[in-house]
């Protein structure tokens, strides 16, 4: 598992696992767009994970939302520069992954 939760917004990377090259996904990247626990959600979980925890990534060239196991991701970087508008407020992504507001001028 990596050091750092993936998180919203990250790039990620399928790794290759058993069910992923079953799947056709292993080697795609998508974009991180949250996290559940399993249990309570009864989402489909790709892979097994060591915990109740799973995350959502769109592949891209797809629609669909998938679960997955937290060990099948590879972090690709934090998509620096994304925005996104929530309930009135500009936020935008640093370098470290952090969401920053930005004033209306």
């Amino acid at each position: 598992m990596n050091s750092a939760r993936i998180t919203f917004g990250d790039k990620v990377r399928i790794r290759s696992s058993n069910v992923t090259e079953a799947l056709g996904i292993a080697g795609q990247t998508g974009i991180v767009y949250g996290s559940t626990t399993p249990t309570i959600t009864g989402v489909r979980v790709i892979g097994n994970p060591p915990e109740d925890y799973a995350i959502s990534v769109t592949l891209d060239g797809r629609n669909d939302q998938l679960w997955f196991a937290e060990d099948l991701l590879e972090f690709v970087d934090h998509q620096t520069d994304t925005t996104v508008a929530i309930a009135g407020r500009r936020l935008i992504r640093d370098e470290k992954g952090e969401w920053r507001e930005v004033k209306s001028q």
